[in-house]
């Protein structure tokens, strides 16, 4: 694990009316400002880790690439939190837009673009994949298993891909857009094809995450918490299958329950 992930805080612990004094790990947050072809164009809070990741697949996520080779250059201070990225025929939504804005770690809201770009990248899923309860049940399992993070501080979201046997790549950090932003950017950079994909969350699945995940183009997101009513919506309207309490051998199936089969249970 990144040691700059988090950091070592001494605090007074107590049980009861007992106190004890000892060192517990703190999940870490920084600063992160991505200056856009010589201009600034936001400050992202995230946690210090993947930001490579976190850069490709936020620039995606807002439509300003497409693909990994529309970034002509890139480059990333992370002792100043800086980024420095050329992006090639950047489209006219950037100039008309967007704004110098600070994106926090909390989600959503925050974004005053929000559904500006979205109408032009949010894509239908049509994929007839399918999955069985059980490896529902298997993939979440794998995802709590492998977040040693939060098994630290209980301070960060995790975010995955992979087949509906095991995970491919998992991403960490303190916003959960910012987890979902450094799977896209890591599936982007290897070409990882999505047809047969599910993604994987910790977090709560807002209108917003589901924007990513139907913009990253699976047709599956698990998740152990609970939906918005716009998040189905919009899974309903763009075809992907929304499954939540994702906990203890128990889940939801809030849409498009054709992709999961009860068969092999």
């Amino acid at each position: 694990m990144n040691e700059a992930a988090r950091k070592s805080w001494e605090i007074v612990r107590f049980d009861g009316n007992t106190s004890t004094v000892e060192n517990g790990m703190i999940t870490a947050e920084f600063p992160f400002t991505v200056m856009l072809n010589g201009q600034e164009f936001a400050t992202m809070v995230c946690s210090p880790t993947n930001l490579g990741d976190l850069l490709v697949g936020f620039l995606a996520s807002e439509g300003v690439i497409r693909f990994y080779h529309d970034i002509a250059s890139l480059s990333i201070d992370e002792t100043k939190g800086f980024a420095h990225v050329e992006v090639k025929n950047p489209p006219d939504m950037i100039q008309q837009n967007h704004s110098k804005r600070f994106i926090g770690s909390c989600c959503g809201k925050s974004r005053q673009f929000y559904f500006q770009s979205d109408v032009k990248t949010a894509k239908t899923v049509t994929s007839r994949h399918t999955i069985t309860v059980k490896q529902c049940y298997a993939l979440m399992n794998q995802l709590q298993e492998k977040s040693m993070q939060f098994k630290e501080t209980g301070g960060v979201h995790n975010a995955a891909v992979g087949t509906v046997d095991q995970i491919l790549t998992m991403r960490t950090d303190i916003g959960r857009h910012n987890a979902i932003d450094k799977v896209y950017g890591d599936i982007l950079k290897n070409r990882i094809p999505l047809k047969d994909k599910v993604i994987m969350f910790s977090g709560r699945i807002s209108s917003e995450v589901l924007l990513k995940v139907s913009k990253i183009g699976a047709g599956i997101l698990l998740s152990k918490s609970a939906p918005t009513d716009l998040a189905l919506q919009l899974a309903d309207d763009l075809g992907i299958t929304a499954i939540g309490f994702v906990r203890n051998d128990k889940m939801n199936i809030y849409t498009h329950q054709e992709r999961v089969v009860e068969a092999g249970y």
